[in-house]
């Protein structure tokens, strides 16, 4: 599934969301906005930065380790990506969220 990218707007939504991280330092769902952000923008190793410190302030954050996943992914980290989609899924599975684990599941498949 291809992510579309409109540079303008999304330059412009990075920053907010820089912002962001940087006024609530503490708050996993300020780095996991600009971590997906980067991740629309194709900025894997930004993104993956920006999601590592989502998961490190709630490392039950299955969305955020979700979004890692993909990140390590598309910077070529299939290893990495493989481990924590991995977690990804345990995470959601002790959740009780099975479609989110399906979805996982999906991802992990894919993964070369």
């Amino acid at each position: 599934m291809p992510l579309l990218y409109h540079p303008a707007m999304s330059d412009a939504r990075l920053e907010q969301f820089k912002k962001m991280a940087a006024q609530f330092p503490d708050a996993p769902m300020a780095h996991f906005s600009l971590g997906k952000a980067l991740l629309e923008a194709r900025r894997y190793a930004e993104a993956a930065e920006a999601l590592e410190t989502a998961v490190r302030l709630d490392p039950q954050y299955a969305a955020a380790l979700v979004s890692l996943g993909d990140a390590y992914s598309g910077a070529g980290q299939t290893s990495r990506a493989r481990e924590v989609l991995t977690r990804a899924r345990d995470t959601a599975l002790a959740q009780s969220h099975a479609s989110l684990a399906e979805e996982i599941d999906e991802r992990l498949s894919g993964l070369e």
